[in-house]
């Protein structure tokens, strides 16, 4: 077995991003924990960490990462199971990492999360990203589970399909009328002369709806890029152009947006799977089923 107190060294450093910060959080000296690195090192015959103004670790340390995290929480699960669920308030909370694309995040995920954390006192860690590079987090170990678009599970894992987001082609009044003829059905010369609204540059909602209807690819058109969902939706409403947005935020009373459908019958599908270890705790399992069963009330 590998040595717990080299990996948890191993793991600090990560975590605090410097073997100093790492020695202080486990009250060791900076030697000692250098020793124990070194060792793990040794042991297993490849570099862990790649050192240098900034520590980040090789694709092993990855993996080790996250082994560690994967046995805090069956350690945490352990002991509540021996204490019948009567732990300090301290050993309580368990930290669940989990990589989901912002309009999940914003629309069906946290709803579908807040009886899971209240009943079972858990933590989320969330990393942010888009719905075809969540998968990634997971791939490095930085995550247990991951909302992705990519329906091949890696090996260890499972693939469980969520349902489809279904995405419409949006704008404020004032826009869609400039991308609109007289009798208001959609004209794509004047959609390509307005200026379009897009998340991030990883993200292809708008170049995949003008090629799945008007048949163009690598369309050239002016585009606004807005990072932050919602800064991205204001964007949209106070007139900046046109953009693609999840059709759950249309039955959301929350997000009340003042925009309209400008292609009526025409959207973008896109499909969601849920990927974690096939070997789970009992804290990730609650969180899979948590999952699924949110995503089986909002997604289509």
């Amino acid at each position: 077995m590998l040595d717990a107190n080299q990996l948890e060294a191993l793991a600090a450093v990560l975590e605090h991003g410097s073997f100093g910060a790492a020695a202080r959080s486990l009250n060791l000296t900076l030697a000692a924990v250098s020793l124990r690195i070194r060792s793990l090192e040794t042991r297993l015959g490849q570099r862990l960490l790649v050192r240098g103004k900034t520590v980040r670790a090789t694709p092993a340390g990855r993996v080790l990462q996250g082994h560690v995290k994967q046995l805090r929480l069956m350690e945490a699960d352990l002991i509540a199971d021996m204490q019948g669920g009567e732990v300090d308030a301290e050993s309580a909370w368990k930290s669940l990492a989990v990589a989901v694309n912002a309009d999940s995040l914003s629309s069906w995920f946290l709803p579908g999360m807040a009886a899971l954390l209240e009943e079972h006192r858990i933590l989320l860690d969330l990393v942010v990203g888009d719905q075809d590079h969540t998968h990634e987090a997971l791939r490095n170990g930085d995550v247990l589970g991951c909302v992705s678009t990519q329906a091949l599970p890696m090996k260890g894992c499972l693939a469980e399909p969520l349902g489809v987001m279904r995405y419409r082609c949006v704008a404020a009044p004032a826009i869609a009328r400039q991308c609109t003829d007289d009798k208001g059905a959609l004209a794509i010369h004047r959609l390509l002369a307005t200026t379009a609204v897009i998340f991030n540059r990883k993200d292809g909602l708008t170049d995949a709806f003008l090629e799945k209807y008007f048949r163009l690819t690598s369309p050239n058109y002016p585009r606004h890029f807005v990072p932050a969902v919602d800064a991205f939706e204001s964007a949209l409403e106070h007139g900046f152009g046109w953009g693609m947005l999840p059709e759950v935020y249309f039955s959301s009373p929350v997000k009340n947006l003042r925009v309209q459908d400008i292609a009526p019958g025409r959207f973008v599908d896109v499909s969601l799977y849920w990927h974690h270890w096939k070997r789970e705790t009992a804290s990730a399992e609650r969180l899979t089923r948590a999952v699924m069963q949110a995503a089986r009330s909002a997604l289509v």
